[in-house]
């Protein structure tokens, strides 16, 4: 049949060709051999991503209540941002289809203005498994202002010294300065904590203020805190009595009575009525005060001190008397004897 079609064509071409009288060559059809058609080849199939890792955020507070609407920023290892957001009503943020690597996630608000933001932290994320994190955010600390007052005037006084601390731990040592006041940031660990103040060293001329005090402190707020102290008291001037009485006390002695041994600048009596001064109550040996202020006596002459030149007087006198005595009986004993001698001599 289709040897046929072929010659039917050739005839139809020849018979409009004569009637043209045009000559156009029409190449005879062949008959292709039905060749079977060849699919393209599948392609080789792609090796299958490793799967992907995550990051788990679980943000709370130093009382372990959570923390909503903390925001966090997530980096490569290139520095490149690859996820941010903020935790949920539940404290919760993740981080889903994470390459396997180490990132670094950086809180930049911690939502609370009683909170501070951690330091930014290495986070290593490993193919299919979560890296789950609880991130705690501390309280931020509580602002002390410290006053020393006088207590009856109200001046504010220099160089007092507290401590602040709650239960049995001090928390911070504070003194003032020379404008009387002190200021410094107390840590606390609540959205209200109980603190006490106790003085340990008191203004110079104040007395310590020894009670303890005590005061509530919040997060970020300002509190001041005021001990006041009273003047030291003056100490009584002591009582006359309990002043140095010794005194040297002598009494003048007459020519007549006889110095005693225990009379202050007295003399002892020989037997013959002369008198020799008592080394115990010599002028040097009386008891006085050691006083660098009190005139010495010059050398060779005795101190002239009113009652302790009395008893050397009174020596003195003595020993002339009993010198006019001796030379008076003297003078008796040789005068009846003496014409004896010239009658004597005249009769032999």
């Amino acid at each position: 049949m289709h040897a046929r079609f072929v010659r039917g064509v050739a005839r139809s071409a020849a018979l409009a060709a004569a009637v043209t009288g045009t000559l156009t060559w029409v190449p005879a059809a062949t008959a292709q051999p039905a060749e079977p058609t060849t699919t393209a080849s599948a392609a080789p199939a792609e090796t299958p991503a490793p799967d992907a890792g995550s990051i788990s955020i679980n943000k709370k507070d130093a009382a372990g209540d959570v923390l909503p609407g903390a925001a966090f920023l997530l980096l490569d290892s290139a520095g490149q941002e690859t996820g941010r957001g903020k935790t949920d009503a539940q404290g919760e943020l993740a981080f889903p289809d994470l390459a396997q690597g180490v990132y670094r996630l950086k809180e930049t608000d911690s939502g609370s203005p009683l909170h501070e933001v951690v330091a930014d932290q290495d986070v290593i994320v490993t193919p299919g498994a979560t890296t789950r994190l609880t991130i705690t955010d501390p309280f931020k600390a509580a602002k002390v202002l410290l006053k020393a007052k006088d207590d009856k005037t109200g001046k504010l006084l220099p160089s007092a010294t507290v401590d602040i601390g709650t239960g049995d731990k001090t928390l911070l040592t504070l003194t003032t300065g020379t404008n009387g006041t002190a200021s410094g940031e107390l840590p606390v660990s609540s959205r209200t904590t109980e603190l006490w103040v106790k003085q340990i060293k008191a203004p110079a001329g104040y007395d310590l203020y020894k009670p303890s005090k005590s005061f509530t402190a919040v997060p970020g707020a300002p509190v001041t805190v005021t001990v006041s102290n009273a003047k030291t008291s003056t100490s009584p001037k002591p009582a006359p009595s309990d002043q140095p009485t010794h005194k040297p006390t002598g009494t003048p002695s007459t020519p007549g009575d006889k110095p005693s041994n225990s009379a202050t600048g007295g003399a002892k009596t020989s037997a013959t009525g002369t008198s020799t001064p008592d080394a115990d109550s010599s002028p040097t040996a009386a008891a006085v005060p050691a006083d660098d202020t009190i005139p010495k006596a010059p050398a060779g002459s005795l101190a002239r001190t009113g009652a302790d030149a009395t008893p050397w007087i009174a020596g003195g006198a003595g020993l002339l008397v009993a010198a006019g005595v001796v030379t008076l009986v003297v003078a008796r004993r040789r005068t009846p004897s003496e014409p004896e001698s010239d009658d004597n001599s005249k009769t032999s």
